[in-house]
């Protein structure tokens, strides 16, 4: 028997509820800010990802999914959504819009990962992006939205985690101090940390092995390495943040596990949780759109998985509205009765109003039987009296009150 592959995940009727009412806010916050929708590609050139999230990252070594088609193209599925907006930004002229650029968008994004609660090897994420500025007002712009956001959702118990990686002015600074610090290290660090060393000494920051825990809480800190002009945009991204009223703390390990982060980088989790169960993240990657062949353009966006936001509304208990309820349930008694309610189920269907139609050779008490487990607001049954007289029963299926209107007037009753 078949069944989905590990680490995928069929959304159910049942689960729909929660996609939509999430998908519905998204959209409200993103209207709020002037926010617009881009849609891109499931699939890329695998070499956008390897350049923009670069290599050495666990996203491009071990993670990506990566084959050739039969043109003989280089291929990966999205593995995150920054680089593909940015290629799109770069492809279709954006730069010679109004900056900054600000887009959004919901995409499927596949990693070759261990499946965990809330992470999937194919799961969903909503993103948003302010491509051509590089006001610190903006990067607390982008926090705001999605603190915002998590709000309108019920969650409000979360905790920004907050930092600066500097530039390409001082990160250079910054890394050969943490070379040092590491290389009087190396027999503590784990295997993966050791490949990492050679190739983005970063990274080791973000290690999640225990053993390697005590050496990234002591490490040097990149925020006592920043050139004046980031030291200033990360002070006044502190002060804008304070006037939003957004509480935050600045966490020297923050680092991200994507290459093109640059100055200001966060997360945002549960407070009691920590960073396993982060449920959105997000920084500025004012290098990226001038790596992928643009002029040098800055940047900042962030990204939340739909997934993982779904499991706190689970765990928190936070009520979602139901979806819409159908509207009527059509009821036959025999086969001229079939006729009339499949014309009837056009003429409602074409007047707006949601219909169900029964199948098969069941009696009238399966049918309502059947209507009930729908959740109709109405069944409207035909037989043959109702034929002779032109009218149907309509029977409200939370009362069970009934009444006899005549078919023309239905469409009105039902609206």
């Amino acid at each position: 028997m078949y069944q989905a592959p590990r680490g995928t995940a069929d959304i159910l009727p049942q689960e729909q509820s929660y996609w939509r009412y999430i998908e519905a806010k998204a959209a409200d916050v993103c209207r709020l800010y002037g926010y617009e929708r881009i849609e891109f590609p499931a699939f890329e050139d695998a070499g956008l990802f390897r350049r923009s999230v670069g290599e050495g990252t666990d996203v491009v070594d071990k993670e990506m999914y990566i084959f050739d088609d039969r043109g003989g193209n280089h291929l990966a599925l999205v593995p995150e959504g920054t680089a593909s907006v940015c290629r799109a930004y770069i492809e279709h002229g954006m730069q010679t819009q109004s900056q900054p650029v600000k887009l959004y968008y919901f995409t499927p994004v596949f990693r070759y990962d261990r499946p965990q609660a809330g992470r999937y090897r194919q799961h969903h994420q909503f993103g948003f992006e302010a491509i051509g500025d590089a006001d610190p007002a903006l990067d607390a712009e982008i926090i705001d939205m999605g603190w915002q956001f998590y709000r309108s959702l019920g969650l409000e118990r979360l905790s920004l985690q907050l930092n600066s990686i500097g530039c390409k002015v001082c990160r250079p600074i910054y890394l050969k101090v943490l070379k040092e610090y590491y290389a009087a290290q190396e027999g503590q660090l784990c295997s993966d940390c050791k490949a990492r060393a050679a190739r983005n000494i970063l990274r080791l920051l973000d290690c999640k092995q225990a053993s390697c825990q005590p050496l990234a809480n002591d490490a040097p800190n990149s925020s006592d390495f920043l050139c004046p002009d980031c030291a200033a945009h990360f002070a006044s991204l502190q002060k804008y943040l304070g006037l939003l009223g957004i509480p935050f703390h600045i966490n020297h390990r923050l680092v991200r596990g994507l290459d093109y982060y640059s100055r200001t980088v966060f997360e945002i989790q549960p407070e009691e949780e920590g960073g396993q169960s982060t449920i959105g993240a997000g920084g500025r990657y004012d290098g990226l759109i001038e790596e992928l062949g643009g002029k040098p353009t800055p940047g900042i966006g962030m990204a939340t998985g739909i997934e993982r936001i779904i499991l706190n509304l689970k765990k928190y208990n936070i009520a979602v509205p139901a979806l819409p309820r159908l509207g009527v349930y059509l009821v036959c008694m025999g086969a001229e009765a079939r006729d009339e309610m499949i014309k009837l189920a056009a003429k409602l269907r074409r007047s707006g109003i949601g219909v169900v139609e029964s199948f098969g050779d069941r009696s009238i008490k399966a049918q309502l039987r059947h209507a009930n487990s729908l959740g109709v607001k109405h069944a409207v049954i035909i037989g043959e009296e109702e034929l002779k007289t032109g009218t149907a029963v309509v029977r409200d299926m939370t009362s069970a009150q009934q009444q006899t209107v005549p078919l023309d007037k239905l469409p009105y009753l039902l609206q």
